[in-house]
């Protein structure tokens, strides 16, 4: 069988090609990363895509993991001017099986595919065989996802929109943040205050805090953790925010889920700020919960380094749909 499989992003792309051998073993012929906002739709991402790999053949599926919640395989993109309709795709490209899933979900999926080098231990607990999984991290947004084991022992992943809810200030300097954020969109969830799209928001908000000008251009994550290396204040304050707000927001999944098979952080955010993720600032956000400090405290948390895992989870779905 002839899969493309794909990992669609608010900012990145990430598109492989995979043939299935007689004896079921698994070849890439071709996998290549675009970005996202290059294209006007999915057809055009993907017509792109086939061109460029050249295989000769035609594929005979299409998973695509997308960021937004899909209803009756249709959706509209959180973070990405684009709608996505399956059966619509299915005719404009003649593939005769396109099928979509969550992005999160994937990844969720993924999961079972990493080995040790592909993450990093932030919380050093054991793992419970057979016990839930969840996968949380930040990317263009903020994804959710949590995996439950089967029957037969074998996690099976389950999308949400848990990004999407209410933020929640745990001090003064984030209330504040609250009320700045209002004041541009209204309702305030934690995807606006953690994820690559909020630091702008941060960094302006921080510069606010300490009495100084805003910037006359809006600034992106990799461009913060340049700046605060080379000593800059406002830079190096909103990151410290950022860390504190996705600490708070993992420790929030620990509780949600109590994932004692596993929390997992993926995104693209946390690979820009490894450091930090690995500080003792991080784990202290995470179990400042009170009397639930300790359900925190108790679950294994890692950070995914694998740039893959959403192709690789698309792969995994459609391999065992």
């Amino acid at each position: 069988m002839e899969l493309i499989a794909g990992d669609i992003g608010g900012t990145k792309s990430r598109l492989a090609w995979v043939t299935s051998t007689p004896g079921g073993e698994e070849k890439l012929r071709f996998e290549k990363v675009y970005a996202s906002a290059d294209f006007v739709s999915a057809d055009a991402l993907l017509e792109q895509y086939i061109d460029d790999a050249r295989t000769g053949v035609k594929p005979d599926e299409l998973w695509l993991a997308l960021p937004g919640a899909l209803n009756e395989q249709r959706t509209n993109l959180t973070n990405l001017a684009w709608m996505l309709d399956a059966a619509e795709l299915r005719q404009a490209t003649g593939i005769s099986t396109v099928r979509f899933i969550n992005d999160f979900q994937a990844a969720a999926a993924g999961v079972a595919t990493l080995t040790s080098r592909d993450m990093l231990v932030l919380n050093s607990q054991s793992v419970e065989p057979g016990g839930v999984r969840a996968i949380t991290g930040a990317g263009t947004g903020l994804g959710l996802a949590f995996m439950l084991a089967d029957a037969t022992g074998q996690h099976q992943s389950y999308a949400t929109e848990g990004g999407h809810i209410d933020f929640a200030p745990r001090n003064a300097q984030q209330t504040r943040l609250l009320d700045h954020l209002g004041a541009t969109y209204g309702h305030v969830s934690w995807e606006r205050a953690v994820s690559g799209s909020a630091m702008n928001d941060l960094y302006r908000f921080c510069c606010l805090e300490k009495g100084q000008a805003l910037p006359d251009e809006a600034i992106e994550g990799a461009e913060l953790a340049a700046l605060a290396a080379a000593g800059d204040e406002r830079a190096a304050a909103t990151l410290d925010l950022f860390i504190d707000l996705y600490g708070a927001w993992v420790g929030n999944v620990a509780l949600l889920y109590q994932p004692r098979g596993g929390l997992y952080i993926a995104g693209g955010v946390a690979g820009h700020l490894q450091a930090r993720m690995r500080s003792p600032r991080f784990m202290a956000a995470a179990t400042d919960k009170g009397r639930m400090r300790g359900v925190v405290e108790r679950t294994p948390i890692f950070l995914i380094t694998c740039n893959r895992l959403g192709v690789r989870g698309a792969i995994a779905c459609a391999r065992t749909r």
